[in-house]
């Protein structure tokens, strides 16, 4: 990673989301976690992550004054999001600030940016959120989210700290931050932190259904160890048509064994699966823990077809290019 720029007052990274085009669930842990053997994927829906000091800058400089950092999160346009010590954009500032051993003890924000600037005696770091990326829709929002805010804080702080490093603050977060430092396309393993970089030839265009209402990861994971059964299934067909961009491949080797539990809480996501293949979708799979449904098809025009055709199903549906490449610094000053 290049190293920042010195004295920067703002940084901000356009992030993009996660889909899974491949998804087995090998079984349940003793710790409550799963293992699991996924294939990661970047799409083109974007959140954008700025990061900026406020507060009295020459504290800044003063050793006295970088004893204490206050973090400060808004929740910018899009919405949905949660706020302060739930969103994990704020639990990667926390985190990120203990790692880089600048000596910095964070403190809460609060009493709103007219109040804070009023007699502070500390530098503050405000995190803005963007938000395009649907908040509980399987693809990977909240992670997305903490990706970028690692990434725009290790610039704005100059903590210098490499990619690798990053991914591994991110893996104490949640099991997607890792993958979404880098982005790409990637095998993820275990609990889905460990992660390696694989080849995607192609360029694909898919139409994303999404809903409105969250489903939580955990409640759709609790419904598999109800009704799923530790599965076998192997990603060989998904990285071969990724490596040769067979579209057409692809889409019939889409899997996701937590699909089953998702459609068991959301019964109506499986008409609109049956949906978008009707209106012409080469394959269709629940992303991640849903509900966002993803719907791969043969080009653009394809695409457009298809989204509408199933718009009415939906709140709202995107269309979007894959893959999206990574992180990406949009701004810096």
């Amino acid at each position: 990673m290049t190293r920042a720029p010195a004295g920067l007052a703002r940084v901000a990274v356009r992030v993009p989301a996660k889909i899974n085009l491949f998804l087995a669930v090998r079984g349940r842990r003793d710790d409550g976690m799963h293992d699991i053997v996924s294939i990661m994927h970047t799409v083109g829906v974007h959140d954008v992550v700025t990061v900026a000091f406020g507060g009295p800058r020459a504290a800044m400089h003063h050793p006295a004054g970088r004893r204490v950092m206050e973090v400060e999160l808004q929740l910018g346009t899009g919405g949905g999001a949660p706020p302060d010590d739930a969103n994990l954009a704020v639990r990667a500032a926390r985190a990120l600030a203990s790692s880089a051993g600048n000596g910095w003890s964070l403190r809460r924000g609060g009493g709103g940016r007219g109040a804070a600037e009023r007699g502070r005696q500390w530098p503050v770091t405000r995190v803005r959120l963007d938000k395009r990326i649907p908040v509980g829709a399987g693809m990977a929002g909240g992670s997305a989210d903490a990706a970028g805010t690692l990434i725009a804080l290790n610039r704005l702080w100059d903590c210098d700290l490499s990619l690798d490093q990053l991914r591994d603050i991110g893996a104490a977060l949640g099991a997607d931050v890792p993958f979404c430092v880098g982005g790409g396309t990637a095998l993820a393993t275990g609990t889905g932190v460990t992660t390696a970089q694989v080849l995607c030839r192609g360029r694909f265009q898919l139409v994303l259904g999404i809903s409105d209402r969250p489903l939580a990861t955990a409640d759709v994971y609790r419904c598999w160890d109800e009704i799923g059964v530790a599965s076998r299934a192997e990603p060989d067909a998904v990285l071969q048509a990724l490596r040769t961009a067979d579209p057409v491949a692809l889409g019939e080797a889409l899997h996701n064994d937590l699909q089953p539990a998702a459609f068991h809480l959301r019964p109506e996501l499986r008409a609109r699966r049956d949906a978008l293949l009707a209106a012409g979708a080469l394959g269709v799979v629940v992303s991640g823990s849903g509900p966002t449904l993803v719907g791969l098809t043969d080009g653009a025009q394809a695409a457009r077809r298809v989204a509408r055709a199933v718009r009415h199903l939906f709140d709202r549906v995107e269309v979007a290019r894959s893959p999206a490449g990574g992180p990406e610094v949009v701004e810096e000053r």
